[in-house]
């Protein structure tokens, strides 16, 4: 059995217009809204194994306060330039990639990518996956390359509002 978890990063700064995208940082909103989700995650008492995320600023940062909930810290995060602005394709190839080992694995990316992942899993039909959004599946795999083609189980979708 595992479980793939599905997180957007935080909300991210526009205050220094010249900055490139991919090094733009969260913004206060998204620096509160990133710890108060990973804490909601962690009392569902899903244990999460590994942290993949894209390696943008802005994903990384979301990440950090997801692995620091759970009692890691940024080192443990393993980053990828794959998951950056990815296309539904490139998200099933890191998954294919993640080690069977770990049961749980929580994936840091961007829009819109991700939103067109979690829309191509079952029966799901998500408009648009909001900042630091959380989406949630089971699949009684074994290994993690077969987890496009097979079943999977809608466990959550959250996201800041809901803690209003």
């Amino acid at each position: 059995m595992k479980i793939l978890i599905v997180v957007r990063h935080a909300k991210s700064s526009w205050a220094n217009i010249g900055e490139k995208d991919f090094d733009r940082p969260l913004n206060d909103r998204g620096k509160a809204d990133a710890p108060l989700m990973a804490e909601k995650l962690r009392k569902t008492n899903i244990k999460i194994d590994a942290f993949v995320s894209s390696s943008a600023k802005r994903a990384r940062k979301t990440a950090k306060a997801f692995a620091e909930a759970y009692g890691k810290t940024k080192h443990d995060i393993i980053l990828t330039d794959d998951l950056y602005n990815a296309a539904a394709a490139a998200f099933y190839e890191t998954i294919a990639d993640l080690k069977d080992s770990d049961k749980a694995v929580a994936l840091f990316a961007h829009n819109p990518g991700i939103t067109d992942f979690v829309n191509t899993i079952g029966e799901t039909n998500i408009d648009e996956m909001p900042t630091c959004a959380i989406f949630a599946v089971q699949s009684p795999i074994k290994h993690w390359k077969d987890f496009k083609y097979a079943e999977k189980k809608f466990l959550l979708f959250t996201y800041p509002k809901d803690l209003q």
